[in-house]
């Protein structure tokens, strides 16, 4: 294999992202931020963006809680947290049952990292929240108690949402600061993204005027189709502010992970996977510093 080879060519960059990755700065913010994840279609890395960018975070000595907001659980599993275990989550807190410092619970990967459990009693959450006092608020009132008590004890709060409009999505759009949008980088990428903006911006007029779309991350990129190459070019026209530059590969490695109950920073730190997320998060830090003050 000669040094021009692509897959020369390749090893190198790996090599040097490597070396890279062990200088990536991750600022911390001079207040938290809070940081929704959402996208109304499915299938885009959006928990998957959640588990791994709070992991980076956390390996960059940030303190992170994740907060699961979707009744499928599935970020809370990919923590190795078990939502079966019958012990209260978000779904009690919610509901006002407990608070919220009853039920983050630490994430065995990283001294940095925590979590609020999903449950599969959430699922019925969206009918019941219907009839309750402040039934938009109720994540927000929850946080605000725990926040008096525990002033500054994490840098960042990602929330990850339902893939739908809902109650839920609407307590963590009430609740955050900013919106974080995965965009998979493949056909009809954009396919319902201008009804999230529009709900985006109902929001911020009529419930959290703090409310802004501060990142695009593009996913499952395949750097051997055009597609994927278009998608991006699209995107970032389209959201030139908001897109990172970093974008997150198709990986098998990410893929494998959760099903070790990792992220894949930690899963295996070296593969491609694992640097993209952590210079994404790098970059989210980075940008916010910026935009926020550091």
């Amino acid at each position: 294999m000669t040094a021009d080879a692509p897959l020369a060519r390749e090893l190198r960059s790996l090599r040097d992202r490597r070396r890279a990755a062990e200088e990536l700065p991750y600022p911390r913010p001079s207040h938290p931020r809070v940081i929704t994840v959402t996208n109304q279609k499915g299938g885009v890395g959006k928990t998957t963006s959640v588990v791994n960018i709070a992991a980076a975070l956390a390996k960059g000595g940030r303190r992170t809680l994740v907060i699961d907001l979707d009744p499928q659980g599935n970020a809370s599993s990919g923590l190795g947290l078990d939502i079966r275990s019958g012990k209260p989550g978000i779904y009690e807190v919610l509901l006002g049952e407990v608070g919220l410092n009853d039920v983050i619970s630490p994430v065995p990967e990283s001294d940095a990292l925590f979590c609020v459990p999903s449950s599969l009693d959430l699922a019925g959450a969206e009918i019941e929240l219907v009839s309750m006092e402040r039934r938009e608020y109720r994540l927000r009132d929850a946080l605000g108690r725990w926040w008096t008590q525990h002033p500054g004890r994490f840098d960042y709060i990602l929330i990850d949402c339902p893939p739908s409009l809902g109650l839920l999505t609407i307590n963590a759009f009430v609740c955050a600061s900013e919106v974080l949008i995965p965009i998979q980088c493949e056909y009809y990428a954009l396919e319902g993204l201008s009804q999230l903006l529009r709900n985006i911006a109902l929001i911020n007029r009529g419930l959290n005027p703090r409310l802004q779309l501060s990142t695009i991350l593009l996913t499952m990129f395949d750097s051997r189709t055009k597609l994927s190459s278009d998608v991006v070019t699209q995107v970032r026209e389209t959201f030139p502010k908001q897109t990172l530059t970093t974008v997150i590969p198709r990986s098998v490695r990410i893929s494998e992970a959760p099903s070790y109950g990792m992220s894949v920073v930690s899963y295996d730190h070296g593969s491609k996977g694992a640097l993209a997320y952590c210079e994404a998060a790098s970059e989210i830090a980075v940008r916010g510093a910026e935009h926020y003050g550091a």
